[in-house]
């Protein structure tokens, strides 16, 4: 009975999720600015779901999608921008709009004040280290965090993980969750698992997280991709690939930071490190620095960088932020994930 009330209710209201005042507008919306359903259909195909998603598409790309003309996409964008005002906000408006990025704890206080709360939607972070810093056990730390309860009335959600280089264990969540005294199962069913073999399979992989963001929207908090590069190191090599391997990294990246926006979600990475040759002439204190070069440096919001400190101890630093000093925070690993470290 209660199904087929729910139903009903979504019947009588195509589109609209009242409870995040039309932050999810969804692109059925376009049907009564004169676009028909198969052409709707064609953009779900591609993982265009919302009104904010189309925005967010160039007409180029809409005219490649396969059964849409450029007349047809004029149209769509035209429909497009009635339901979007496209317009500009004071900055007051915008903060105003601002309060509902949301922040997830990584499991250290220490850590959290460093990021002004912790890794926080609308916005890619991306922690970078050598091999043994902490970047899995913090990825594996916030499928756990992010599924809590937080300040400021953050309700806890689902998370998708997408791991490239088979380092995703749910035994390790296991252990967090005795951490956190929250249910095993539970935790477990939350966290949405792909495993990513190609960048391109990475890439599409995107278009199922935007058609499971969209359809439960509001309940995804989290994506987690670890670790972004270590595809576009393999399938590009060499100075000749250099040029298109970029532009592939940034139209993911791009795509990326667009889920975050549209659905608001945080977006966590984490990144290798690379030796780098030239700095031996320059004296470097630090010679290695993240890969991915300007485009993944322009693309994350945050950047944090890891480091080993003494022990279990591990030092993380802002590397990039456009609100938070260069501060450090010194964090440790423990069984039950990233902690406090004990002094």
């Amino acid at each position: 009975m209660m199904k087929a009330m729910e139903d009903q209710v979504v019947q009588e209201e195509p589109g609209y999720q009242d409870d995040e005042e039309s932050f999810f507008q969804d692109i059925d919306l376009l049907q009564k600015h004169g676009i028909n359903v198969a052409d709707i259909k064609k953009l779900k195909a591609v993982g265009i779901c919302t009104v904010k998603g189309i925005q967010m598409t160039t007409r180029r790309a809409l005219c490649n999608v396969k059964g849409l003309s450029e007349a047809k996409v004029d149209k769509i964008k035209e429909a497009a921008n009635k339901l979007v005002e496209p317009g500009f906000l004071t900055a007051f408006e915008y903060s105003e709009k601002r309060k509902m990025v949301f922040h997830i704890s990584t499991g250290s206080q220490e850590f959290d004040k460093l990021l002004g709360g912790g890794i926080e939607s609308m916005a890619i972070t991306e922690a970078f280290g050598e091999f043994r810093t902490g970047k899995t056990q913090l990825s594996h730390t916030l499928c756990v965090t992010a599924q809590l309860p937080g300040p400021n009335g953050y309700t806890g959600g689902k998370i998708i993980f997408i791991d490239t280089e088979n380092t995703f264990r749910p035994d390790r969540l296991r252990d967090i969750a005795d951490r956190f005294n929250v249910d095993h199962e539970a935790v477990l069913d939350n966290v949405l698992y792909a495993r990513a073999y190609t960048s391109e399979h990475q890439m599409e992989l995107l278009d199922y997280v935007a058609a499971k963001f969209h359809e439960e929207a509001g309940i995804f908090k989290l994506l987690i991709i670890d670790s972004i590069m270590a595809l576009f190191r393999v399938d590009f090599s060499g100075r000749g690939e250099l040029a298109e391997r970029q532009q592939k990294l940034a139209q993911m990246l791009s795509r990326l930071q667009k889920i975050s926006e549209e659905y608001n979600v945080a977006v966590f990475v984490t990144n290798q490190m690379t030796a780098d040759p030239g700095a031996t002439m320059t004296f470097q204190a630090d010679p290695k620095k993240p890969i991915g070069g300007h485009i993944l440096a322009h693309a994350s919001t945050t950047r944090i960088s890891l480091r080993k400190g003494r022990g279990e101890l591990r030092i993380a630093k802002i590397y990039d932020s456009p609100e938070m000093p260069e501060n450090e925070a010194t964090f440790a690993i423990t069984t039950g994930g990233i902690g406090d470290a004990k002094e």
